[in-house]
């Protein structure tokens, strides 16, 4: 499929904005914030004191007379799944991004980092249903691909429904992976499938927000529009009951989604699109792997 100048431009764009942050500090906080899928054998080594007696390997120590122990090396090779929503809620922005151009660029940082350790990287589009699936893959040319499908694919439906991306997704990962989700979660319920899914993978929720989701500025007379639903409502932002019944919804959204967060138990970032998005996803890997 040939896909328009305009779109494979911010593909190219997007990799040399991303690729200093990659190399420089972005790489070695993913590499070692998660460990790989298993050890493998690696040699034997004489015992030194401090070494794990678990370690020992009996059989060489009685045939060689001198204590032995078995050394390990981690398996680095990861399958990093980006999962993310594009239904209408991240088509919405009021400053210089929509909510889905910051997911873009924080998937493009993911990946190229995922690709600089070499790992495979996947890719799953979720509205109230499945809408695409990139199976995972190495290499840098693969990142595009899916940088591509992020600019470029068109949704068929506006919902959402977090727990039709996790059911689906259960099903096709046969080893563990990091699946970050990439969402506003403005979604009814889907605790149970998050909780579900981090039994076997590591999972990060990724919430996007945008300052007007909190409170809306006074610009005087505006027509609102639900991007999932379409409904449209004129409404005066002066007007001082609107604003507080306005905030007042949005903080009982909010503490919803929190609780739905808390009770899934899994790791979170959030990123308010007016900030700085990067640095709430580098201070995550830093804490992670002060944790470790």
């Amino acid at each position: 499929m040939s896909l328009p100048p305009e779109i494979l431009k911010k593909v190219k764009l997007l990799e040399i904005n991303t690729r200093k942050l990659v190399n420089s500090l972005f790489a070695g906080q993913y590499h070692s914030a998660f460990k790989g899928q298993g050890m493998t054998f690696a040699e034997f080594r004489e015992y030194v004191a401090g070494d794990d007696v678990r370690a020992i390997s009996w059989p060489v120590t009685a045939r060689t007379g001198k204590t032995f122990i078995k050394k390990f090396d981690e398996e680095r090779e990861l399958t990093l799944m980006l999962v993310v929503d594009i239904s209408g809620s991240l088509s919405f922005g009021s400053g210089e991004y929509f909510k889905g151009e910051i997911v873009t660029h924080l998937s493009a940082l993911l990946g190229f980092a995922a690709a600089k350790n070499n790992d495979h990287v996947g890719l799953l589009l979720f509205t109230d249903q499945v809408e695409h699936y990139d199976p995972p893959k190495k290499g840098r040319g693969h990142i595009q691909r899916i940088l591509r499908d992020l600019y470029y694919f068109k949704p068929k439906s506006q919902g959402t429904r977090v727990s039709v991306a996790m059911d689906h997704l259960q099903g096709l990962l046969k080893k563990r992976a990091t699946v970050f989700v990439f969402s506003d979660f403005q979604d009814a319920a889907f605790a149970q499938s998050l909780r579900m899914m981090s039994k076997k993978h590591d999972l990060v929720a990724v919430v996007v927000q945008d300052p007007t989701e909190i409170e809306l500025p006074k610009m005087g007379l505006v027509d609102l529009q639900d991007a999932e639903t379409g409904e449209v409502m004129t409404v005066d932002t002066f007007s001082p009951a609107f604003r507080r019944a306005y905030k007042e919804q949005m903080k009982e959204l909010r503490a919803k989604r929190e609780r739905e967060l808390r009770q899934a138990g899994v790791d979170r970032v959030e990123v308010v699109s007016s900030d700085n998005f990067v640095d709430p996803l580098i201070a995550y890997f830093r804490q992670k792997n002060g944790r470790r």
